[in-house]
């Protein structure tokens, strides 16, 4: 009895489904492997380059780890290296973080929430002007923050480097707004509200109690990118001649670069520290919520 070569095709291509899908899948695992090698690679080179250079000294050769060791003893006399400005601007960058967090918070999660039960198109134009200053250099703006800071330092405020929050909000608005409007699109606000209202909630225990709980991830999301911006930025607070720990790595590299240089390399780590600790804590936000 003949048979047709497309049917028998068929056939055994049918017959082998799971045998293909395992290859697939195998091939995936592999290209995904490669990839995330090649990209911890990138990553991880620079880094590793920097804590050599940490422990080597650049001119003798020897090995040390007096840098490291200065760093942890606040005692960097030995090197050279006067760590008062280190501790200045490690201080007067987290004061920024918690200062800058809070205004980006109280200015942005009741705004985002108002605007999104009640117009669509102004969250739109609000999404514009929020996300404005990702194509605006920081130089240019302090072309323009510059007078004002210095009306500021003069006649209101001191020129204490607190007062950077104002233009660090400016820069973590894009950040922030986008991981605000993320949250408020993975839930059902007008439902929650107006349900909450028909109970009679009040619109401050609607907001405290309904809507913050179901923000919870979104939040500590903008919180903790605003943070690792602050903690980075060095152009507003260098021009506006302001202290904060940008600045203050890029003065004691004058002096001695192997402890700049460490310092660096535990500010990034503390970057990722924080993005680690967010992943976590969604992972286990998103588990408990599943469970309920």
């Amino acid at each position: 009895m003949a048979v047709n070569p497309e049917t028998a095709h068929r056939t055994v291509g049918a017959a082998n489904p799971p045998q293909l899908r395992a290859i697939r899948l195998r091939r995936q695992r592999i290209f995904k492997a490669i990839v995330l090698t090649l990209t911890l690679l990138f990553l991880f080179i620079p880094l590793a380059s920097m804590l050599l250079f940490t422990v080597r000294h650049p001119l003798s050769g020897q090995w040390s780890l007096a840098p490291w060791q200065a760093i942890f003893t606040g005692n960097g006399e030995s090197l050279g290296a006067d760590l008062t400005v280190l501790w200045e601007g490690l201080g007067s960058s987290l004061l920024l973080c918690v200062v800058t967090v809070v205004i980006m918070l109280v200015l942005m999660v009741p705004t985002m929430v108002i605007v999104h039960i009640r117009s669509r198109r102004l969250e739109r134009a609000i999404e514009w002007v929020a996300t404005l200053p990702l194509t605006i250099p920081a130089i240019v703006l302090v072309v323009g923050l510059g007078p004002i800071y210095r009306w500021l330092s003069a006649d209101v405020f001191s020129t204490d480097p607190v007062w950077l929050c104002f233009a660090y909000v400016v820069l973590v608005m894009p950040f922030a707004f986008r991981s605000i409007a993320v949250g408020l699109n993975s839930i059902d606000v007008k439902t929650l509200v107006e349900a909450s209202r028909s109970l009679g909630a009040s619109w401050p225990r609607v907001f405290f109690r309904v809507i913050i709980p179901n923000l919870w991830q979104s939040i500590l999301s903008a919180s903790f990118i605003s943070i690792a911006v602050v903690l980075g930025e060095y152009t507003v607070a260098s021009l506006l001649g302001r202290m904060n720990l940008q600045v203050a790595l890029y003065q004691l590299g004058q002096s001695n670069s192997q402890v700049s240089t460490a310092m660096s390399l535990l500010a990034l780590m503390f970057g990722v520290i924080l993005l680690v600790a967010l992943d976590l804590i969604s992972t286990a936000m998103r588990t408990s919520k599943e469970g309920k």
